[in-house]
Formats: C-alpha cells, structure tokens, sequence
C-alpha cells in the first residue's frame, strides 16, 4: 500500500487553558457522509489531558469546520483511575449509543503512571460522554500490572473484540522511566466485561523493540489487518502493519505499511498512533507526529 501525506490538520492553538497544546491519539468517526469528527486529547499547561474534537470535510480533511469549546469527557475525580489525563482511542456505536473506550492517566510514586481502560457513553452523537464507571472497564492483573490501554474495540459477528497493549515492566530509555508492553487480545459478551488476562497476540521481535503503540485493525474479505505504532529506541515511534485470517495470529509486514517520517517538518522524527477512516472519497489515516501529538496530527490518503 502507499499513502499520500496531505499535511497536518491541526494542533492546539493555546488559546484555552484546557486545550493549550497537543492533539494527542486522533479517534475518527463518521458523523455524515461529508463530515468526519476526529476526537483528540488537548493537554492543559501541566500535559493534563481532555477530550476534544475536530471536524473536517470528508471531502477534504484539511478543510477544518469545527473544534470543541469544551471537553467532551473530562478527567476523573481526585484518586480515580483518570484522574490525571483522559485520551480517546477507539469509538464504536452501539444501541443508539456511542461507546468511547479511553486511556486513563494516573500518576504513581515509584513507577511514573498507570495507564488502564475506562469506557464512557454518549446519547447526543458525541457532543458530550458520561462515564460508564469511575473505574476502569481493564482492571490491574497480575501479568498486566501497569499498563492495559490503547485498546482497539470492535463488533464482529455478535462478539465484541479487544486488541490492546499490556505490560508489567518498566525500562530506562534517555534516563527516562518507561513501561515496556506488548499487543495482546480478549473478547467480550457486552463490550465492558473482559477478562483479567489476554492473550498475546503481537510480540516484540528484537532489542531495538521495547512496546507497541495503538493498535487499529480493520477487516476486509475475511482478512484482518492491522496498523500499529512500533516503540524503538533509535528512532522513537514508526507504524506497523500485520495481517491475520482470525484476528489472533498475526504475520508482520512492516515493510509494506506504506508510509514514514517525512524529511522535515512536524512528522519528521516520529509516526505515530494511526487511525483509519473509510468515507466515499478515499480511506484517510490519521495520525499523530514528532513528539506524541505536540504537533498535532496530520492526514494521509490510500492511493489504488
């Protein structure tokens, strides 16, 4: 596959305090046929963050129409799961209703954070969400015990399925304290009951691997496929791609992912966090650049 880069679409203007900076983990949907809402996590002048949304054209997805005044969802109260950042990263609608899984931030002590799952509910098309709970839907285990996040959620044949990212270890990376984690799988009857332990479903492949990124997976003719964010310690995030007929073996062909870096400007030390949104003008992906989102996040289009 090849993708065409359009350009960056937009990036925290820091004009609200809540949105100062970032648009962190775009999270596509399709409110019509001409309008597509990427929701975002916009960080606060403490990297806070808060989910947002931009809407664009589907017709042009660098044609911006419109962007939150407000959070849709919140953090958490004081203690809670996501009481230090809340981040978008998959969307599904369901009975009339929008299901919105998220990351939840919260900051420890002898490690830097938790990341874990929570699932929060519109009833108004995603202008606002209401926490399911005010704890998280991906509970600690005890061989996932500091991060079980980024999870990617889908209905397939009356079973809800999950691919995510779990870990329990921590590495130093440039004198930093990061988890290190691998892609792993569950299912559901209801779409917010799962299981205490996944099964892995994606492995780090060599030493200059230490954890994956968002997962997204589509399927098409009987085929899953799947882009992922790749962490490296040379080179930061890049995408992955891997195929699979079941959704839980998965055969990697990074090689055919059909984008990277860009020679300079906002994308060009970092690829991360792809998003993939079909419409009747072509099939964009979505993603964030250089430094987690801090430059916001761009647009690419499916070329034939």
């Amino acid at each position: 596959m090849i993708w065409q880069k359009l350009g960056l679409v937009y990036v925290a203007n820091g004009k609200q305090d809540w949105a100062f900076s970032h648009a962190f983990i775009p999270t596509a949907m399709m409110l019509n046929d001409e309008l597509i809402r990427v929701y975002v996590a916009f960080l606060d002048q403490s990297k806070v963050g808060r989910v947002g949304f931009v809407d664009v054209a589907a017709s042009n997805p660098l044609q911006v129409l419109r962007v939150s005044e407000k959070p849709v969802l919140d953090i958490g109260e004081p203690g809670t799961f996501d009481d230090n950042g809340v981040t978008p990263i998959s969307i599904i609608k369901y009975a009339n209703k929008l299901y919105l899984y998220y990351v939840g931030w919260q900051l420890g002590v002898k490690v830097r954070y938790f990341l874990l799952i929570g699932l929060a509910v519109s009833e108004d098309n995603g202008n606002s969400f209401k926490r399911y709970s005010r704890v998280p839907i991906l509970e600690r285990s005890d061989k996932e015990l500091f991060v079980r996040t980024a999870a990617h959620v889908q209905r397939d044949h009356n079973k809800w399925r999950m691919w995510y990212v779990a870990g329990d270890k921590w590495l130093h990376v440039d004198d930093k304290q990061v988890p290190t984690y691998n892609l792993r799988y569950l299912e559901s009857n209801d779409g917010i009951n799962w299981g205490k332990e996944g099964r892995i479903c994606l492995d780090i492949a060599s030493n200059e691997e230490y954890g994956f990124g968002r997962p997204f997976v589509i399927k098409e003719s009987g085929l899953y496929k799947m882009w992922y964010s790749i962490r490296t310690f040379s080179k930061g995030y890049r995408l992955g791609y891997a195929e699979s007929t079941d959704g839980l073996n998965w055969i990697r062909k990074d090689e055919g992912v059909g984008i990277d870096v860009s020679e300079d400007g906002w994308d060009s030390q970092m690829i991360c966090f792809g998003c993939l949104q079909k419409t009747r003008y072509g099939t964009y992906l979505f993603y964030n650049g250089n430094n987690y989102g801090e430059t916001g996040f761009g647009v690419a289009v499916l070329q034939d």
